[in-house]
């Protein structure tokens, strides 16, 4: 079986890791437990972790064990690492059902059974120290000069950084103290942000127990021109179906830039490395085939098998002048607003197609807006009951591919 070191520094996953070599060894010689983090700050997780759990299935597919470490104590305090102000505080109550919801998304990628996997909360055993206890056993081997060093609290000292958040990386660092005493955990991975995190705990566990622990980060989502992956005009892509809708989530990498296909495949995929290598060869109009297979690669590992083929239909019958727009995103709205007529402005707002009425002028005024297949010219255009087909529905496009559909009620 191939070493999971490679498989993840072949498909460009790593950026940074505390011994190479060391850790390439372990790979090969052992069965390794590792973990990842993930504070359950939401009531879903997006694309932004959508990397680093695809690294967590690579491993286990290679012979791995991993914990998926659901940051219900850690939450409670809010990570600084790339903040300029300190997080919202949630209640015990909100992190909880957060942290439920995290499990079922991440069962689309890792299989739990069998002790395959575990998934963890760090409330379990951060909620339950006892304070001095704690400050006498871990907090000893914590500089505070080293800490303030550190990037993720350099950038905060300036607006100020609160004691409260001050103790993150006491308490992360604790948890892989906690992972490798009771499940034998030897690795942390997590993104970038994370690093200076990951070596204290790497550190607090040669200073408490004398033993071996590695740490590894990952490479950020970003596109070709250096942005974060994962943002929308709606705002983050979420995992969540409630959230952003198969169909909208399939769009999102249909439309990707074509220099960035490469990376998402080799990232965001399973294909084997020739057939990306395969794909990403294409050029002109063939790489949206490319595109294609990596929008129904994915929205399928997180949606399902048969939303990706609906998104997929759905995506095709319009580029084709089709009638299937099932999974085309919709808003239902009271047909008695468009009995006096309706500013196309305000229709678009409402649909969630644009943020403000003066950015649906500037579309229109560029020409970047249709209905049906007709572009509107007039900003001062009201639609009115007679625009709509005879199923009470109006087909709005945006650009060249953004569909979304008006259903009378």
């Amino acid at each position: 079986m191939e070493n999971a070191y490679d498989i993840l520094k072949e498909r460009g996953f790593i950026e940074q890791a505390t011994h190479e070599e060391e850790i390439r060894e372990l790979l090969e010689r052992e069965k390794v437990v590792f973990y990842v983090g993930f504070d359950p700050t939401a009531d879903s997780l997006h694309v932004g972790h959508l990397l680093p759990m695809m690294a967590m299935a690579h491993m286990q597919r290679a012979g791995h064990t991993p914990i998926a470490l659901l940051g219900g104590g850690t939450a409670m305090v809010g990570d600084p690492s790339g903040r300029t102000d300190m997080r919202k505080m949630l209640t015990r109550e909100q992190i909880d059902y957060n942290a439920s919801r995290f499990k079922e998304q991440f069962k689309r990628l890792l299989d739990f059974s069998d002790n395959k996997a575990y998934m963890l909360n760090n409330a379990d055993w951060l909620l339950e120290l006892k304070y001095i206890d704690f400050l006498r056993e871990i907090g000893s081997h914590f500089s505070v000069n080293r800490m303030l060093a550190a990037e993720c609290y350099k950038q905060r000292l300036e607006s100020g950084l609160t004691f409260l958040e001050f103790n993150y990386m006491v308490m992360q660092s604790y948890d892989f103290l906690y992972l490798y005493r009771n499940y034998g955990c030897k690795l942390q991975m997590g993104g970038n942000d994370q690093w200076s995190n990951i070596i204290s705990g790497a550190d607090l566990i040669r200073r408490v127990e004398g033993g071996s622990a590695y740490g590894m980060t990952f490479t950020l989502l970003t596109t070709s021109e250096g942005i974060k992956m994962g943002k929308t005009q709606a705002g983050a892509l979420w995992l969540d179906p409630e959230k952003v809708s198969p169909y909208d989530f399939y769009q999102y990498w249909r439309n990707v830039d074509d220099r960035d296909v490469e990376k998402c495949l080799k990232l965001l995929t399973f294909l084997p490395m020739e057939e990306i290598k395969r794909l990403s060869s294409l050029e002109g109009a063939e790489i949206n085939k490319a595109k294609e297979v990596l929008a129904f690669e994915i929205t399928s590992m997180i949606h399902g098998k048969e939303e990706a083929e609906k998104a997929q239909e759905a995506a095709r019958a319009l580029f084709k002048d089709g009638t299937d727009t099932s999974a085309v995103p919709y808003t239902e709205i009271d047909s008695q607003k468009f009995a006096e007529g309706m500013d196309i402005t305000e229709l678009l707002l409402l649909t969630g197609l644009v943020s403000s009425k003066s950015e649906g002028r500037r579309l229109i005024q560029q020409g970047g807006i249709y209905i049906g297949e007709s572009r509107v010219d007039d900003i001062g255009l009201k639609i009115t009951m007679k625009d709509f087909d005879s199923d009470k529905t109006l087909l709005l496009r945006k650009g060249k591919k953004v569909y979304h559909i008006v259903k009378l009620i």
